[in-house]
């Protein structure tokens, strides 16, 4: 048993008290930012709806659209409207995908939050055993499309993407690049959620300690077909990747991050001057060489690295009172007969 499953086991076996276990199915809140002028909030209405309803649960859907979008306003819009209340929330400007995801939060009323990404990747069936999953216990259950009739492409994309995602932050999801879960809606009110970083909702889960499970679904058909993106897309994805890595890392203690680099950067720079020094010493010039520019700006760019570091340090020991690193699963139960709990 490794120590992520140690630090999970204890309150993950047996349902939390006030669970949809407790109280027959709590409400479920689909939200779908709608970020691409393509897409159309009654078409993704109509796909996952009819899937939700066997579940017997209250369901309502929160869409965040652009300016200037069209389409759905309210559930008389729908053809053949089921029981699901809609919620459109229009933004007076454009805004990144972690806005809208806030602003749906923060008008969602559901315990449960299913999160769908701005494209269809997961079948429609495949739905509720996400929500099934969290109601068996977990925090949030992540899809995994453990499909070949994907195209190879897209599979390749994948497969490097959580390569890099499983080395750089030490989990091991095999999807983590789907997107699409099912949570508490409690979860999200512990993560950091702005940025890009909303593309690491189910590492960052991970390493608050929630406990996240990843459910085998089948890909939507149309997620069949190969995405190419703009490399501007994928070079922001990799610097997200590295600021995630890092805020996992050394958030807590930035003085082994930047004394390492720093550290680096100086013994190189001083090794350069040593070498000089000895030239010097044997009667060559060393003025106009290059090399005795590179070796002081190694030097102090290592100082600085490790002067950062530093300050860094100072903030976080002065931050750290009003902050915990950890986060309380689950707390025991008062005894009756504790003396302390009577006066």
């Amino acid at each position: 048993m490794t120590a992520r499953d140690l630090r999970k086991t204890p309150y993950a076996a047996q349902p939390r008290r006030g669970s949809a276990l407790d109280r027959g199915g709590e409400m479920i809140s689909v939200i779908v930012p709608l970020v691409d002028e393509r897409q159309d909030a009654l078409e993704f209405y109509r796909e996952y709806a009819p899937s939700l309803r066997p579940l017997g649960r209250e369901v309502e859907f929160v869409f965040v659209r652009s300016p200037g979008r069209d389409g759905i306003a309210s559930v008389e819009d729908v053809a053949d409207p089921g029981s699901e209340k809609i919620r459109v929330i229009d933004v007076g400007k454009p805004v990144g995908h972690a806005t809208m995801l806030k602003l749906a939060l923060d008008r969602s009323e559901g315990g449960i939050v299913v999160i769908l990404p701005p494209s269809f990747r997961v079948a429609p069936d495949d739905l509720p055993r996400l929500v099934r999953q969290v109601d068996q216990g977990c925090d949030m259950a992540v899809a995994w499309r453990r499909s070949h009739k994907r195209g190879w492409f897209s599979r390749l994309q994948s497969a490097c993407a959580n390569l890099v995602l499983n080395t750089l932050t030490g989990t091991g999801f095999h999807d983590a690049t789907c997107r699409t879960y099912a949570m508490r809606q409690e979860v999200l009110a512990d993560l950091p959620l702005y940025g890009g970083y909303i593309r690491f909702l189910p590492i960052l889960a991970d390493h608050e300690g929630f406990r996240v499970d990843e459910v085998v679904v089948h890909p939507h058909p149309s997620d069949r077909h190969p995405r190419l993106y703009s490399p501007t897309l994928y070079l922001g994805w990799l610097i997200d990747s590295l600021g995630l890595f890092f805020l996992l890392r050394f958030t807590h203690r930035p003085l082994r991050f930047f004394g390492l680099m720093g550290a680096l950067l100086g013994v190189g720079g001083s090794a350069i001057l040593a070498v000089l020094l000895v030239q010097r010493l044997g009667g060559q010039g060393i003025a106009n060489r290059p090399t005795l520019v590179l070796g002081v700006l190694l030097v102090t760019l290592g100082a600085q690295s490790i002067a950062l570091g530093l300050i860094g340090e100072i903030v976080v020991h002065f931050q750290a009172f009003r902050s915990s690193p950890y986060r309380l699963a689950r707390l025991p139960e008062p005894s009756v007969d504790d003396p302390t709990e009577h006066p």
